[in-house]
Order: structure tokens, then C-alpha cells, then sequence
């Protein structure tokens, strides 16, 4: 007779436990046991607990290997979904193997669980064991399926699911998600089907939606929501969240006008990814020296300025000829200006020409600091808003979410829950396909956000993202080649690149201990079958087979396997925090961001005035409704996991454990010096911060 002791931990989520009988059966390398139900007296895998039971065989089953969870109806009560943390078992001998489950079971079914040690393909030689891992790859990819998005964009996933129909009273009415008067925020059927696996806990759910919706009527109640006039005065756009302050809100309500301020949200903002060394001034910007010498500075010229690298250029060519919608029946207006920039002696980054239009010509003036206050205002406007565009479509939406959506589904169909990789990445996918699901519930869908809210519409930001992902390459999402290939890599004042760099070499030495701990060297990688349709299925779906990205469709060696997920990770994490998690700061005054244009682009110098500003802003109902957007996703929900923090236990051997613990002691001395540095900035940036940076992309 031998005796097992199984613990077995249920999650601490709300609704986490379960009444329905719990069995178990244990398979070891001499033999399974028979199916046992888990059962004592009292409660059983009530929310949070760690219950422990006694298994008795007839004989020693050796090493253990693979576990049954049984979940079966019991009389009394109905279906009622469980969700596991994981099993452990000390088997006669006193090892302790431990089965990570870490999902949900919300049928009658049986789970099969393997024990936790990272296995790829090569290092199983059982055939129960290769044969659990088919099926698994199998029944994931029956269940997890892909799906067109829009042609040109990375494809999404599409889970068919069944719920039965529930009768209705007709006679009682049903929230749809909506305030009256206001646009459909939450789209619950784009989300509701999801596998429970892939939703928010309870706790997260419960507060992203308390948060959203009070503002929401809060927004209508005080009329702003039915407003289609223009901003009276703009001071009254701090009405608008008049409880939000921080203090790089109440900066950029201050100084947003101010040129040194424009030039620095191109080095520290939240799109701090466009400008360019500039060597030669383009032949479709002709900008003279005589234009630009009072900005200078004596004893230089452009020439000069360009030699030594003090020129800096914001091309948003991108947006050209990207047509328009209509907002509360206005015909809205974009433009694809040029930015020309000077890092000049004092260490500020200076707008010294901006050209409106990607074309030069007599109705295309080259605006400059020494015009009337208002033409360069309204100049410097229309740069804001092109950055709008490239910022929320390309640089967060596309170049974040869509793409983690991308590495999440293929991980899922192609890595077992046993491959290193799967156990290394897993942290770094949760919530994004629900985040992502929304998103395109309340942005991407036919009178959605992006449509009631943006000059682009719905179909100009599909387009912009098309052409986006079109000039994506590998190598420009490698952060130092990012740097270098754009000539930023000396820059002075650039806290992005300072901390980003910090960022990915503690990341990259946390992915280089796991790798070459599994992979002893490259012949290891290149034999790896699951690893390599992983790799080629991001390349087909995420990338749509475009060779000129530069994307490998297979990795050969260790270095590139390390370079491979380490890319992937930042993107799922350091980078998502740059782009989102300083949104509303930045944009809460809306002049600074504004998310449509209601006037054409200036053709002539010397016409603007405060009121043609104002006109051309926003009106209060888009600025309200682009605002409470960014409101909610700029703010995370509880139930946050910072990176660096695993409470999931996926691995169990000692090494890769060291190396969890190693890269969260790298990250907190990251933290460290980033705070003691922000104590001397007059405006702190710190959306690089490891304690602020999420594992994943759940917002």
C-alpha cells in the first residue's frame, strides 16, 4: 500500500470555488491509481483554500508523471465552475511534484495536468507523455482559432462557444451598456463568449466597469455629452476633470504652449518613438538657413547644426491622404505636416519649422517661430493632433495590443503548458485577448469610439494601422537598434531611452538564464518542432508573411531564440507602459492632443486668431467622449501583477527560480535610481518604472 498527500489550491478570485464533486487520479511510470474523490468533512475548494487529502494505491506508481482532475455534477446543486491554482503531491518517498493548473474548469470534464517541469519535445520519452502533449496542441488549436480582424492587420482570435439561450421578461428593461445620450461604451456580447480563461477576474472586471461607468454619468448629467459647440474659453477645458490633477497633468495644463515643452513630449511623452537625426533637410521641406537662423543661436548656421547632429526631424507621412469623417454633422480635417527640431545649447529640444503638408508650395507655408502667436500655435496644434493618430493607432494600438494579441494566440496553439517557453511567456499574455476584445467592442466597431470621436473614423484608422504594420521591422523592435538606426542613441535628457535600455538588459539577462538553461545549445533550438510553428505562425498571422518585416520564420540558434522572446516580452510589457500608462496625463488638456480638427489646415500666414483656434478644436462632446476613453485605459484595474512578480508557480526547478529572483532584484534597483533621479527633474518621468510596468497588456 502506498499512501499519497495531495494539496490542492483553489484561487483566491471572487466565485473561485466550486460545489460540484472534485475526483482525482494520479499516473506514474509503474501504473494510475483508480479515480478518487477528493472529499472531508465540511467545505470543500472553497475560495482561496489549500485543502489536503490522502490517496492510498495498492502499489508504488513510481515517478509521477500526469494527473486527472475530475469535475462531476453532485445532486443538489448545478454546474459551478472551479477555478485550480495547482496540485501537489508527496509521493511515499517524500518528493514533492507539483501540477500547475492555473485555469478554470467550468463544465463536467476531466483536466489533465502534467507535472511541472519544463520539457520541450526532446527531453520526453514516454509515449503517455508525447501523447498528452499532441492532444493538448490539438484540442487548443481545434478551440483557439484564427480569424481576419481587417485584411492588412494582425489577425484576432475567434473562439466559437455555445450558451444557452436565457428567456427574457420582456417587460423588464436591459442595460446594453449605454448612457443615454451617449455613445454604446461597453459592447457586452464582443466579450461575454470569451473562454473563462482569457476573461478578467472578478475583481478586475468589477473595476474597470464601477470606474467607467459613474464617470460616464457623470459626463451626462453635467451636459457635457449633448454639447456640439466649440470650447468658449480654455480654461474651461479643466471642467472637465476637475478632481484629476498629477503633477505632469497640471504641467502640461501650464506649459503646453511653450515650445520647450513641445519639443520635450517628443523625448519623454507617451509617443517618444518618432523623431529622427536629421543630416540632410528634405528636398519636400525646404527650409532655408534665413528661416531658421534668428533660432539658432549666434556663431551657427543650419549647416552647422546638421553637422554636428543638432537637428532632429518628426515625419508623419504615414497620415497622408488618409480621408476624413464627419463628427456632429462637421466635416473633420487631418493633415501629414513635417516637424523640423534643434537640440540647442541649453539642452532643450526646440520646434524651429513645421510644414502642414507633405507637398511644399505656395499654399503650403513653412510656419516658424517668429509668426504671429497664433499661427505658430495653431502650427504646433497640428502636429499634436498628427501624433494623436500615430500615438493611439500605430504606436499603442497596432504596435501593442494587436501584435501581443498575435504572440498570446499563437503561444497557446503551438506551446504545451510543459514547454519552458510556454511557462517563460505565459505571465506576460494574461488578460490581453480580453482587453483586446473590448477594445474592439468600444474603438474598433461600427459606431464606436474611433468613429464618434476621431477625424479618421473608423476606416482612416484601419487604414493608418494597415499601412503602419506594412513598415514594421524586426530590427526597429529591438530597442538599441531602435535608438541607433533613428541617431538618438547620445541624446541628452532622453529618460525613455535611459530607462527602456535599463529595462531590456534586465530582461534580456532574465530570458538569457531560462533559454540557455533548457537549451544547452543551438542544435536544441532548431530541433524544437513546437517552438519553430510558433515562430512561423507569428510570421503568417501576426506579420501576414510579409518577408521585408524582417520577422524569422524559424530561429536556429540560442542567441536568436534569446533576442526572439526577449523582443516579445518588452513589446507585452515595457513598451505597452511608455505608450498608455501617461495618456490621460498628457492629454487631460485636450489643446495638447486633440483627437480631431474641425478646420483645415492653415493655407496662408497671419489668419489665426483665439476664436479660429477654438473653432478648430474639438468640440465639447468629442473632447468628453476621447477623454473618458483615455480616462479608463489609462488607469489599471486592480488585481495588478507588476513585472518581475510571478505568484503563479509555472516553474519549479531551482535555476530558472534563482533567475525570477535575480531579474526582480535587477528591476527594483531600475526603480531605485529612476526615483532618486525624477526627485531632481521638474518633470518626473517615470512610466518606465518597473513597479508601474505590468507583466502583460490587461488594459
Amino acid at each position: 500500500m502506498a499512501t499519497y498527500k495531495v494539496k490542492v489550491a483553489t484561487g483566491d478570485d471572487f466565485l473561485s470555488g466550486t460545489l460540484d464533486c472534485i475526483s482525482l487520479t494520479i499516473v506514474g511510470t509503474r501504473g494510475e491509481s483508480h479515480k478518487q474523490r477528493l472529499n472531508h468533512f465540511g467545505r470543500d475548494f472553497a475560495t482561496g483554500a489549500v485543502d489536503e487529502y490522502t490517496v492510498r494505491c495498492q502499489q508504488d506508481l513510481g515517478e509521477l508523471i500526469i494527473i486527472r482532475l475530475h469535475k462531476e455534477r453532485c445532486s443538489f446543486f448545478p454546474k459551478d465552475p472551479w477555478y485550480c491554482n495547482y496540485v501537489q503531491i508527496c509521493a511515499p518517498n517524500g518528493r514533492v511534484y507539483h501540477f500547475p493548473a492555473y485555469q478554470w474548469m467550468d463544465g463536467y470534464e476531466t483536466l489533465a495536468l502534467r507535472e511541472a517541469t519544463g520539457k520541450t519535445t526532446a527531453d520526453d520519452t514516454l509515449p503517455i507523455l508525447l501523447e498528452h502533449r499532441r492532444e493538448e496542441i490539438r484540442a487548443k488549436q481545434d478551440f483557439y482559432r484564427w480569424r481576419v480582424f481587417v485584411p492588412g492587420l494582425p489577425n484576432y482570435v475567434h473562439i466559437p462557444s455555445y450558451r444557452p439561450p436565457v428567456r427574457r421578461n420582456p417587460n423588464r428593461p436591459e442595460w446594453n451598456g449605454s448612457i443615454p445620450g451617449f455613445p454604446i461604451l461597453i459592447n457586452f456580447k464582443a466579450t461575454r463568449f470569451l473562454n473563462s480563461n482569457l476573461r478578467y477576474s472578478f475583481i478586475k472586471t468589477a473595476s474597470f466597469f464601477f470606474r467607467l461607468g459613474p464617470m460616464a454619468l457623470r459626463f451626462k448629467l453635467r451636459g457635457f455629452v449633448d454639447c456640439k459647440r466649440s470650447w468658449k474659453r480654455l480654461k474651461d477645458i479643466k471642467k472637465v476633470f476637475p478632481a484629476y490633477k498629477t503633477v505632469i497633468s497640471e504641467y502640461v495644463a501650464e506649459h503646453w504652449a511653450e515650445d520647450s515643452f513641445f519639443g520635450y513630449q517628443y523625448l519623454n511623452g507617451i509617443n517618444p518613438s518618432v523623431i529622427r537625426r536629421c543630416t540632410r533637410i528634405p528636398d519636400k521641406f525646404p527650409v532655408t538657413d534665413d528661416m531658421v537662423a534668428p533660432f539658432l543661436g549666434e556663431g551657427t548656421c543650419l549647416q552647422a547644426e546638421l553637422e554636428k547632429g543638432n537637428i532632429y526631424l518628426a515625419d508623419y507621412r504615414i497620415l497622408e491622404g488618409i480621408p476624413t469623417v464627419e463628427l456632429n454633422g462637421q466635416k473633420q480635417h487631418q493633415c501629414a505636416p513635417l516637424c523640423l527640431l534643434h537640440f540647442n545649447p541649453e539642452g532643450n529640444m526646440m520646434p524651429i519649422a513645421i510644414q502642414l503638408s507633405q507637398t511644399p508650395g505656395p499654399d503650403c507655408p513653412i510656419f516658424l517661430p517668429n509668426d504671429s502667436e497664433w499661427d505658430w500655435l495653431l502650427a504646433k496644434t497640428w502636429v499634436r493632433n498628427a501624433e494623436f493618430y500615430y500615438h493611439e493607432a500605430n504606436a499603442h494600438l497596432l504596435g501593442s495590443h494587436l501584435i501581443a494579441e498575435a504572440f498570446c494566440l499563437a503561444m497557446l496553439r503551438q506551446l504545451p503548458m510543459c514547454h519552458p517557453l510556454y511557462k517563460l511567456l505565459i505571465p506576460h499574455t494574461r488578460y490581453t485577448i480580453q482587453i483586446n476584445s473590448i477594445g474592439r467592442a468600444i474603438l474598433l466597431n461600427e459606431g464606436g469610439l474611433s468613429a464618434r470621436a476621431t477625424s479618421l473614423g473608423l476606416k482612416g484608422i484601419a487604414e493608418l494601422m494597415v499601412r503602419y504594420l506594412s513598415e514594421i521591422t524586426y530590427e526597429g523592435c529591438y530597442p538599441p537598434n531602435d535608438f541607433a538606426e533613428r541617431g538618438v542613441q547620445d541624446l541628452p535628457g532622453y529618460y525613455y531611452r535611459d530607462d527602456c535600455l535599463a529595462v531590456w538588459d534586465a530582461l534580456e539577462r532574465y530570458v538569457t538564464e531560462i533559454i540557455t538553461y533548457y537549451y544547452p545549445c543551438d542544435a536544441a533550438v532548431e530541433a524544437d518542432p513546437e517552438l519553430q510553428c510558433w515562430v512561423q505562425e507569428i510570421f503568417k498571422e501576426c506579420l501576414l508573411g510579409r518577408e521585408s518585416s524582417g520577422f524569422p520564420t524559424c530561429l536556429r540558434t540560442v542567441p536568436e531564440l534569446i533576442r526572439y522572446v526577449s523582443i516579445i516580452i518588452f513589446i507585452c510589457s515595457a513598451k505597452h507602459a511608455a505608450v498608455n500608462t501617461g495618456q490621460l496625463e498628457f492629454t487631460s488638456w485636450m489643446p495638447n492632443f486633440p483627437s480631431s480638427m474641425r478646420n483645415p489646415p492653415m493655407q496662408a500666414k497671419g489668419l489665426s486668431t483665439q476664436e479660429t483656434f477654438l473653432d478648430t478644436l474639438p468640440d465639447v462632446k468629442t473632447t468628453c467622449i476621447i477623454l473618458l476613453v483615455l480616462w479608463t485605459l489609462s488607469r489599471e484595474p486592480d488585481d495588478k501583477r507588476p513585472l518581475g512578480h510571478f505568484p503563479d508557480i509555472h516553474f519549479v526547478e531551482d535555476a530558472p527560480r534563482r533567475s525570477m529572483e535575480a531579474f526582480r532584484q535587477r528591476l527594483a534597483q531600475i526603480s531605485h535610481r529612476i526615483r532618486q533621479r525624477n526627485k531632481c527633474l521638474p518633470i518626473p518621468y517615470y512610466y518606465l518604472d518597473p513597479v508601474l510596468i505590468e507583466n502583460s497588456i490587461s488594459i
